[in-house]
């Protein structure tokens, strides 16, 4: 059965950093398409970054890109997301996800197109 947890998540003042990671169970990461999404309250989900299968293709959301970067470590098959120059406008729930295919550059952080999602990690930007 394939299970996705996310960890690392916390309370980080602004300007800090966070390493997400992403662990699976029932599949191999390197294997698929992985993103990252993020829910803040009463906002639609963000889909903010993913990877592709063979990770020659990463992709960033305006609103993170040059803070955030999205890695594989395929010997503990997980994803990270490493967070960098936090802003309290990132403050919301990250969420980890799988598909099978990678549509494209302009579809990869699309959150229909995902099969399987983790329960989520908070992250909390406050002073």
């Amino acid at each position: 059965q394939l299970q996705l947890v996310e960890s690392g998540g916390g309370l980080v003042q602004p300007g800090g950093s966070l390493r997400l990671s992403c662990a699976a169970s029932g599949v191999t990461l390197d294997r698929v398409v992985v993103g990252w999404f993020r829910q803040a309250p009463g906002k639609e989900r963000e889909g903010i970054s993913c990877i592709s299968l063979n990770s020659d293709t990463t992709v960033y959301a305006d609103s993170v890109k040059g803070r955030f970067t999205i890695s594989r470590d395929n010997a503990k098959n997980t994803v990270l997301l490493q967070m960098d120059s936090l802003k309290p406008e990132d403050t919301a729930v990250y969420y980890c996800a799988t598909q099978g295919s990678f549509y494209g550059r302009s579809f990869c952080t699309l959150a229909p197109l995902y099969d399987y999602w983790g329960q989520g990690t908070q992250v909390t930007v406050s002073s």
